[in-house]
């Protein structure tokens, strides 16, 4: 079984910065991919960045150049580090962990962290 815990949202003011963590636990023996994603009330979830186990990244144009995910695997965990912050950055932010098996893939959530852009 895995298990995702994130740390690290909040409350802070446009042009700030914040870095989440996700910590995993459990073994995995298949290739993966862990990211970040967000819903913001109203809306659907939507991803913002993604890493695989290989250190390929990618990120939603709206976070390009202000985000950088990336992973340290003796810790098992992966961050999220957000600069220039927008009030439209306001969301809950989940981590998800997709591992591909030969004939399925299967997803993993954590609970989910609040970052709230303010002045």
């Amino acid at each position: 079984q895995v298990q995702l815990v994130e740390s690290g949202g909040g409350l802070v003011q446009p042009g700030g910065s914040l870095r989440l963590s996700c910590a995993k636990s459990g073994i995995i023996t298949s290739s993966y991919a862990m990211g970040w994603y967000r819903q913001a009330p109203g809306n659907q979830r939507e991803l913002v960045a993604t890493i695989t186990n290989g250190g390929n990244t990618n990120y939603a144009d709206s976070v390009k150049g202000r985000f950088t995910i990336s992973g340290d695997n003796a810790k098992n965990t992966v961050y999220l580090q957000m600069n220039s912050l927008k009030p439209e950055d306001t969301a809950v932010y989940y981590c998800n962990i997709h591992i591909t098996y030969i004939l399925y893939g299967q997803d993993y959530w954590g609970q989910g962290t609040q970052v709230t852009v303010s002045s």
